[in-house]
């Protein structure tokens, strides 16, 4: 578990970069037993066809490049694309995009559209402290109202429940309004392994897991970032 985590960390260090990719990334945590989305790296038009095909539409593509650390800023994230069509006019795109930002490409992502309540689990490195793991719920919840709970890390099931509980939003959880509820115990399997995570690499500076949906059948991360220190 910890080495191949550390097997990929080392190796961005190496290459003198602090920002881990969304590819890295997930392979990181899935050394630690959290699950991502179905997604496949893509290097050519016709790979993202078939893996769209593979994945099933509606898919998610997205630019994967150590120079792109927001994606959204850059327009490197797409959704919703329900088609061959759509998926090599967008790679096409991103590709130029990336050609004339003058970025280099690591491929393109394509990824399941996931569904669920949303979630984030964040993290921050305290001077005094140390590593402070977080958990929140996605979407409106963090934007507008900072709905957030933070403890130190590593941290055990017992300590996760109770920053669920200090949630605003926790009822989500439930299947409110109609929602499917989400398995508890997936997500507070995933926040206790992020934390260990932290805990067992002092150099990470930054984790944003954001967003991970959760449902009946587990929580899924959509979208990672990890910065070295």
């Amino acid at each position: 578990m910890r080495q191949e985590a550390m097997h990929i960390l080392d190796g961005v260090a190496v290459e003198g970069r602090k920002f881990v990719t969304e590819p890295e990334a997930k392979r990181v945590l899935k050394a630690y037993g959290i699950e991502s989305t179905n997604e496949s790296l893509c290097q050519s038009e016709d790979e993202a066809v078939t893996a769209a095909k593979e994945i099933g539409y509606p898919v998610v593509m997205k630019l994967v490049s150590p120079q792109v650390v927001h994606k959204t800023e850059f327009n490197a994230v797409r959704l919703n694309i329900r088609n061959e069509d759509e998926v090599k006019a967008v790679y096409t795109e991103m590709i130029e995009m990336a050609k004339s930002s003058r970025f280099q490409v690591a491929g393109i992502l394509v990824a399941e559209t996931a569904t669920g309540t949303e979630f984030i689990i964040g993290s921050i490195r305290d001077k005094q402290f140390g590593p402070l793991v977080m958990l929140g719920l996605g979407g409106i919840f963090v934007e507008i109202y900072k709905d957030v709970s933070y403890r130190l890390a590593p941290v055990e099931p017992i300590e996760v429940k109770d920053m669920i509980s200090e949630l605003k939003g926790r009822r989500m959880l439930d299947g409110f309004r109609g929602k499917e509820k989400v398995d508890t115990e997936a997500l507070i399997n995933a926040v206790v392994s992020v934390s260990q995570l932290l805990a067992d690499f002092p150099n990470i500076a930054e984790m944003d897991l954001n967003p991970i949906f959760g449902n009946a059948r587990g929580v899924k991360v959509a979208d990672a970032r990890i910065m070295l220190g």
